[in-house]
């Protein structure tokens, strides 16, 4: 996606699980496989390593260095992260895939497969592939100079031959066949490809382009399943209608609730999402997949905000809030931006903030139970 959103999902970790209280379980598990507090090898994990793919809601820094309006590695992204330094990711502080980094046991994030920092061992505890303005339409993540799904893919097949020459072949398969793959990805291909395109909209009805895109994602999958993959989770989409963006494009910024066509037309990709799925693993048998419903918990907190710690919903932190999606709008000297971003549900105008963040994650564990 251009950028996008999204953001994420997590498991409930141990064997013995008990469904009836499935968090706890869950950190418990992971604080049992934990062997020390300096151990970060596939040895001391639930999952080995972590693999993120797709748009902005995943890039920890792979567009830094390239050529590209869609990039984050400037203040105010990152000011509340661990170093308060930009890193790359589109948000404040930490993405979904940081916090269950964090509660899966690992100390320290899996690098951006461009950076200077993915070599050597470090690259056991897996990578990120994914990058912002990427999409499942590959026309317009070319158009964004956004790294392709394909070439994503052609990473990772690279990423296994180093981790090989590092860890051997037999450590190298056992890495990627044990690690949890995540794929965030969509919101770009709708609120800055379709919905501001006119010729692809001559091209597409909405419940064509889902269709479309759905064939993507399935071509995606079965790609990443014929390299080792075994465990991958897929978010949905999220409620686009009810981001600033989409306020703000569609003349909603003045008014109450979301835009419901928006909405609508997500209910209709996620239920292709979800159905197609369901055949893919009946395909593969060898493949765990599942769907991260992200639409519901997000939906749910922009409805009642004031029960989820929020102050604001319909305008992201940084200056307005209305229309920035990275790029030039938010930046050092946008003095609008909030001060406190945590009582703020987005950080920009597509992007959740650190705290929507922990409240997906956190809404999510139990999803994650069949990657086990």
């Amino acid at each position: 996606m251009a950028t996008a959103f999204m953001c994420f999902f997590f498991f409930v970790c141990t064997i013995t699980i008990s469904l009836a209280t499935p968090a706890v379980s869950w950190k418990k598990a992971a604080a049992q496989h934990q062997r020390s507090d300096d151990d970060d090898t596939a040895a001391g994990k639930i999952f080995p390593a972590i693999f993120t793919f797709g748009d902005s809601a995943l890039d920890v820094g792979n567009n830094n260095n390239r050529f590209t309006m869609f990039k984050a590695n400037y203040l105010p992204y990152g000011r509340d992260f661990v170093n308060h330094k930009p890193t790359g990711r589109f948000c404040n502080g930490k993405l979904v895939s940081d916090i269950t980094a964090e509660s899966l046991g690992f100390q320290s994030y899996p690098p951006a497969y461009l950076s200077p920092e993915a070599s050597g061992r470090k690259l056991l505890i897996g990578a990120g592939f994914a990058s912002a303005a990427a999409g499942y339409d590959e026309e317009a993540s070319i158009s964004n100079r956004a790294i392709t799904l394909g070439q994503q893919l052609a990473n990772y097949k690279e990423y296994q031959s180093k981790v090989a020459m590092v860890a051997g072949d037999e450590e190298a398969a056992a890495i990627v066949a044990d690690g949890l793959h995540i794929l965030s990805c969509g919101t770009g291909d709708y609120l800055q490809n379709y919905y501001i395109n006119a010729t692809v909209r001559r091209r597409f009805t909405p419940y064509e382009y889902s269709s479309f895109l759905v064939a993507s994602f399935s071509k995606f999958i079965k790609d990443l399943h014929g390299l080792g993959a075994r465990k991958i989770g897929v978010t949905s989409l999220p409620p686009l209608g009810c981001f600033p963006a989409a306020l703000t494009q569609f003349g909603y910024q003045q008014k109450k609730g979301c835009v419901r066509t928006i909405n609508n037309e997500v209910l209709v990709f996620n239920r292709k999402l979800n159905s197609t799925a369901a055949t893919l693993q009946k395909q593969l048998p060898s493949l765990k997949l599942v769907v991260f419903d992200i639409f519901k918990p997000l939906h749910d907190a922009i409805m009642s905000p004031s029960t989820h710690g929020f102050d604001e919903v319909r305008k992201g932190c940084c200056s307005t809030g209305a229309v920035e999606t990275a790029s030039v709008l938010c930046n050092p000297k946008s003095h609008q931006t909030c001060s406190n971003a945590t009582k703020y549900m987005f950080w920009d105008s597509v992007h959740p903030s650190e705290a929507a963040n922990q409240i997906l994650a956190d809404a999510m564990i139990v999803q994650g139970y069949a990657l086990i």
